[in-house]
């Protein structure tokens, strides 16, 4: 018998088809009373997972597993809360922030101490525009290589939706994902193509229309 391709895989199996393995009641006084012989869980699993092989439903199992870690990768979820731009709009951005603990180096000597606040920006500039946009959208695509081009090149497109692999290969060259909407939550972004610059201190934020 071939070897037992995923014990993940069988684990997911055993919750499905895990049952009491074995029963066992008080009789109290009455009448006599065994031992209980309480089934091996390796070979309870072994056995699940054999017979779910022979059926093929393990590999059922297993095809449905890649099919959504390929999907995960390829096509990430949309980020939520964001349409495309109905109206224009700019806006500015803080991204300072106050310090809620002491800041140590390695030898327990006080950095920074709570309550400072403090801007990155004073620190980093912001090298590249962010591009943030729908790649599901063509008009934004198109919007987006346009952007690209009239900055030369110093945009960081970031994605909302659609599949930043086949952008990369149509491309040739980096696009990002915001994984779960944490930069537009952060911006106040709810409209896409979204470019962020900078200026001083601040972020401007504009929320850019397309061409119908």
């Amino acid at each position: 018998m071939k070897p037992l391709r995923s014990f993940v895989f069988g684990a997911a199996v055993l919750i499905e088809m895990w049952g009491h393995a074995a029963h066992a009641e008080d009789l109290g006084t009455i009448g006599p009373t065994y031992a209980i012989s309480e089934p091996n869980l390796l070979a309870f699993i072994e056995q699940r997972l054999r017979e779910k092989e022979r059926s093929g439903e393990l590999t059922r199992l297993e095809a449905q597993a890649r099919a959504r870690g390929t999907e995960a990768v390829t096509q990430p979820k949309p980020v939520t809360g964001v349409r495309a731009t109905e109206t224009a709009r700019s806006f500015y951005f803080d991204p300072s922030f106050t310090l809620d603990r002491n800041i140590l180096d390695a030898q327990g000597h006080l950095l920074f101490a709570a309550g400072l606040r403090k801007n990155p920006l004073e620190v980093v500039s912001l090298s590249k525009h962010l591009l943030f946009f729908d790649a599901r959208d063509r008009r934004q695509v198109a919007r987006a290589r346009e952007l690209i081009a009239s900055y030369q090149g110093k945009v960081k497109p970031i994605l909302t939706a659609g599949s930043y692999l086949d952008l990369m290969k149509s491309w040739r060259t980096p696009v990002y994902y915001d994984q779960q909407g944490v930069l537009v939550r952060r911006f106040g972004i709810t409209q896409v193509p979204a470019l962020v610059s900078q200026e001083g201190m601040r972020l401007r934020i504009d929320e850019l229309e397309v061409a119908k």
